[in-house]
């Protein structure tokens, strides 16, 4: 899931590892048969190292409990085509009662909108919904030239919001999501003394991405020597990364990855496993694009102009961008509130969703009022 540097270099890692056990694997099984290898320790080693390859996954997950509630794949029966402002085409879906409260609901770079599927059962009971897939992932085409940027992502949004009318509407950004509406504001910012009420920011920076995530001093000296000529080649070489990324999911060092990077302790089984699917739903060559983006954005002066109601809401377990920069970025934006979710990493939507839910319904309700708190804590019971 290449969501930062830091996972999409530990991807590759872990991809590269997958690939060398199920070959080694292969190899040995097929020299002991041949004679080459001789000792029965040769065929066990082997033998072990295909049943890693094929069932991992299965073994990782054991160490996980099973949850009440597990994430699946929900798609809304309303939906629309639009054509971006890049030239793709985007896939929007309707939720909830017509004449509610307009929410757009953004999601984050590797994922797409079924991501959003505690959020979207909780907030449809009151809200209206407009939920949308981000150019290449999910049901939205690629831009027609396949260039990426935060900037053009912004304008993809800026149509999305177009197609509610007249309604005022609430922007919700996860991640690159917040990004985008920063931009926006820059961009277009009457858009947000005619059109948008109150924004969300979730698990997101103000700032160049690398000073607000774990391990930023070294990956800002691997940037050039490393991570920039990877994701080139992840672009041409995409197949081969999608195999790889393949055989990460089937043993199980997806799994391992999005726990370490973008998801809490108190994970469950089947959160784990959804999110880890997104490695095989994803194009690599879309998610590396879209991250050499993300690596050439900076909205450092935008938070202080904003003069809608904002929120802000960070995991405690955010290790791509961290907590502190949340806490930075509401204390930024004039009069904004800062949410503090616990337990939740980088995806936390996928963990405490009801959390967020409330913290968004209160943004929502209160959307014309002072804020009566600067920060609030949600702690489950």
């Amino acid at each position: 899931m290449y969501l930062m540097p830091l996972s999409f270099l530990l991807a590759i890692v872990a991809g590269l590892i997958s690939i060398a056990f199920l070959v080694g694997g292969i190899y040995i099984v097929w020299a002991w048969y041949i004679g080459e290898l001789t000792a029965l320790s040769w065929l066990v080693s082997g033998i072990v190292m295909l049943l890693w390859s094929a069932f991992g996954r299965s073994l990782v997950l054991m160490f996980y409990p099973r949850g009440n509630d597990e994430p699946r794949v929900h798609r809304s029966e309303h939906t629309e085509k639009i054509e971006g402002a890049d030239g793709s085409i985007l896939h929007i879906e309707f939720e909830g009662p017509v004449d509610g409260p307009a929410i757009i609901l953004t999601h984050g770079w590797a994922l797409d909108s079924t991501a959003w599927y505690y959020i979207r059962r909780e907030l449809s009971k009151r809200y209206r919904l407009i939920l949308w897939d981000l150019p290449g992932l999910g049901k939205s085409t690629q831009p027609s030239d396949g260039r990426y940027s935060v900037a053009r992502l912004a304008e993809d949004l800026r149509l999305v919001i177009e197609k509610t009318g007249d309604k005022p509407v609430t922007l919700v950004g996860h991640s690159i999501g917040g990004f985008m509406m920063l931009t926006l504001f820059r961009l277009h910012p009457n858009l947000f003394k005619q059109k948008v009420n109150g924004m969300v920011f979730m698990d997101t920076t103000h700032t160049w991405p690398l000073n607000t995530v774990m391990a930023g001093g070294l990956l800002r000296v691997l940037r050039w020597p490393v991570i920039e000529p990877l994701l080139v080649l992840t672009i041409v070489l995409w197949p081969l990364v999608w195999l790889m990324d393949l055989q990460s999911y089937f043993n199980g060092n997806s799994h391992i990855i999005n726990r370490i990077t973008s998801l809490s302790h108190a994970v469950t089984r089947g959160q784990l496993d959804f999110a880890a699917t997104f490695n095989l739903k994803d194009k690599p060559s879309v998610l590396a694009k879209g991250l050499r983006a993300v690596l050439r954005w900076d909205e450092t002066d935008t938070p202080r102009k904003i003069f809608v109601p904002t929120a802000v809401i960070a995991g405690d377990a955010d290790r791509l961008t961290k907590p502190e920069a949340g806490k930075e970025m509401a204390a930024l934006i004039p009069n904004a509130d800062f949410f503090m979710v616990v337990p939740a990493g980088h995806n936390g939507i996928l963990e405490e969703g009801k959390q967020y839910s409330d913290a968004i319904a209160q943004l929502v309700e209160k959307v014309s009022s002072t804020s009566s708190s600067k920060v609030r804590s949600f702690v489950p019971k």
